[in-house]
């Protein structure tokens, strides 16, 4: 253990002895100036820190100085009363502001001690509860301010993460302080109480335990008391206007020393003012050679600051073309070129107004809110969206990237609106025609002026930003699957480690690695499955990894265990769903097919007889199409797998499930029949 460590735990310890064993007189007095020198350090260091949380361990220390200081009261009220001693630095405190007159040097100690209660400390105490609420109030404002810098590329995850602790720890801090404010006022009351203790208990100890006259017993505790009372309400007077200084500077820069000098002093023409003011002063029968050298002084300090301001700043260009060449010359900043963001928006010039603020835009916040959603979605946590203006695009012409590779474009016009007609056919509305962005469905760009007409006509109407946001969302869904690697894996395992250790040690890193886990989950993001309910995923995987690992078909017995949640997915609300189930001839077809290698299983399947049953899904697919349905094939847990590999390539929209993914009490409407001749 560091010797800092122990000197810590000793003064605590020591703390404790002083409350139940009598301590000689010597040794209170070495005790008495160690307390004062703690609270001379306390007060510098909250002068010259800059800011709350570099001395963070304030609010603790309040609680063990303040400990400490009520021990030694506690060993010198023993002291006084039981030996009429207290060692020398009380009697010399006590001797030096009573002198000759008690009762002069009682009412010196009560002033001090009511500036200490009513001034300092409780408006210490009000300005801690205030910065406490404000800082919990101000949190939620904060933490959207970072992640917008964040969006917007301003800062990086990791100043995002640096930033997001600091916010938290300015709460705690406060908080905190809030608290210790309550210390540092019960102390003060402590204080008074101890002193009437003293002088009464003093007085009756004096006169009949001590056989001490009445004025002699007035004149030895009065002393002793006062000395006592001093001693202790130093410090704590100290302690008290370091609490006021914390808890007051919050919008800090600098050191306290740095701050106010530098802000009083930054009009130099105030200063002459006040110049002139104490010289007229000096005209009335106050002391004219003392306002006049006073005024003087003010007058040169004014006209020094005045001559120092008017004094140019100008940088070392030399130094800066050097420091601008290293840097340009680090190799740093070519490795930094070759860093890749995992989702990048870029549009044209004419498309600012969506993400400048100052201008209305709100495509950061409904971003922040897109990774939320897909959050709570997809139950995976979406990188950073980079946001960027492309010179390079046309004005209104939108694109995202995904791990550098360009997956969806499109065009704005923000001086209009979207417009969907409920009937492909109806074309009542004028307009620009276009095709909506995220689902390809036909639309068109209406004026502002026939919004109201189109919404009467049964068209849907949407504006610019939700345009972008919705074909955003898509499009990161579609792509989710590649934005899980290895490292948000680990992420999502050390968050379910939080409340399920055993489930996670039962599965990692043996028998599955990292690598394997993300395998499973990035094939069910594939076809939109949610990884979210982690822990019904970590159970399959730890009764069925032992008997396998290849990761297809993990997936497979992962799917069937998140049979409510995909059932939930796709059945309509009256718990009815029309589907395309596939005949027995084509799932033999397809089971006498697959081949078994020690890489894993594929399906062998003729080319032929591989079209024929893309063509037959594909019309059937069409049928449901034109009856606004959603297209679902149903087959047997055996073939799925391979089923939808066939059809991933063709009709990747199409969800393909088996029989075991449904709950029982699903109302199933065989509506068509994949079958070959």
């Amino acid at each position: 253990m560091q010797a800092r460590d122990l000197s810590v735990l000793l003064g605590v310890i020591l703390i404790i002895i002083m409350l139940v064993i009598p301590l000689p007189g010597w040794l209170l007095s070495v005790l008495i100036l160690i307390n004062i020198i703690l609270a001379l350090i306390v007060i510098l260091v909250s002068m010259n820190t800059q800011e709350a949380l570099q001395f963070s361990v304030f609010p603790t220390l309040i609680l063990l100085l303040t400990l400490f200081r009520l021990a030694l009261n506690v060993s010198t009220t023993r002291s006084i009363l039981s030996e009429a001693d207290a060692g020398g630095v009380v009697d010399t405190f006590g001797t030096f502001v009573i002198g000759d007159n008690p009762l002069v040097g009682f009412v010196v100690f009560i002033i001090l001690v009511i500036i200490n209660f009513l001034v300092i400390t409780k408006g210490s105490e009000r300005v801690s509860e205030v910065a406490a609420r404000f800082t919990l109030d101000a949190m939620p404002g904060k933490q959207m301010s970072i992640d917008a810098d964040l969006n917007a590329g301003i800062i990086s995850e990791q100043q995002a993460k640096e930033r997001r602790e600091k916010v938290e720890n300015e709460a705690d801090f406060h908080g905190s302080m809030d608290g210790a404010s309550k210390f540092v006022k019960g102390d003060a009351i402590a204080g008074i109480i101890i002193v009437l203790i003293n002088i009464i208990f003093g007085l009756i100890i004096g006169m009949v335990q001590m056989d001490m006259n009445f004025q002699e017993a007035i004149d030895t505790f009065m002393r002793l008391t006062v000395g006592d009372g001093l001693v202790s309400q130093i410090p704590a007077l100290l302690i008290s206007t370091a609490t006021g200084i914390v808890v007051t500077r919050t919008a800090s820069t600098g050191n306290l020393g740095t701050e106010v000098t530098g802000q009083l002093l930054q009009y130099p023409k105030l200063l002459f003012i006040a110049a002139g003011t104490i010289f007229l002063l000096g005209l009335t029968p106050i002391n004219f050679f003392l306002t006049t050298i006073i005024a003087g002084l003010l007058a040169l300090s004014g006209y020094l600051l005045s001559k120092q301001s008017n004094v140019p700043d100008i940088p070392d260009e030399e130094e800066e073309d050097k420091t601008e060449s290293s840097s340009m010359k680090s190799p740093e900043n070519v490795v930094s070129l070759l860093n890749m963001d995992p989702i990048e928006f870029e549009f044209g010039y004419a498309l600012i107004p969506l993400a400048d603020a100052s201008q209305g835009g709100d495509l950061l916040d409904r971003i922040i809110m897109i990774r939320r959603q897909l959050a709570i979605e997809l139950g995976l946590v979406i990188p950073v969206v980079r946001i960027r203006d492309n010179i390079q695009l046309n004005p209104n012409e939108y694109r995202l990237k995904i791990k550098g590779n360009e997956v969806a474009t499109g065009e704005l016009l923000l001086d209009h609106y979207l417009a969907m007609a409920p009937d492909l056919e109806d074309d009542m509305i004028e307009g620009i025609d276009t095709k909506e962005p995220a689902f390809g469905l036909p639309a068109k760009w209406i004026n502002e002026d026939v919004k109201d007409e189109a919404e009467l006509s049964g068209y849907t109407v949407v504006d610019p930003p939700s345009v972008v946001s919705t074909h955003i969302t898509e499009v990161i869904k579609q792509h989710a699957h590649t934005l899980l690697g290895r490292e948000e894996t680990k992420q999502l395992i050390d968050h379910l480690k939080d409340s399920s250790p055993i489930l996670v040690e039962e599965v990692t890193p043996e028998p599955l690695s990292i690598g394997d886990v993300q395998k499973v989950l990035a094939k069910l993001l594939k076809e939109n499955i949610s990884i979210r309910n982690l822990p019904v995923i970590f159970e399959t995987l730890a009764d069925f990894a032992k008997l396998t690992n290849d990761t297809d078909l993990l997936a497979e017995y992962a799917r069937q265990a998140l049979s409510s949640q995909i059932t939930k997915q796709f059945v309509h609300q009256d718990n009815s769903l029309k589907v395309i189930t596939v005949s027995g001839k084509v799932e033999k077809l397809i089971a006498e097919n697959i081949q078994q290698t020690e890489h894993g299983n594929y399906l062998s399947l003729d080319p032929d007889s591989q079209q024929l049953i893309i063509k037959t899904i594909h019309e059937e697919v069409e049928k449901l199409a034109l009856q606004e349905e959603t297209a679902v094939v149903l087959c047997s847990p055996a073939i799925r797998m391979y089923l939808k590999q066939l059809l991933e390539r063709f009709m990747p929209q199409v969800a393909v499930l088996s029989y075991n993914e449904l709950e029982p009490a699903v109302n199933v409407q065989s509506v068509g029949v994949v079958n070959i001749a």
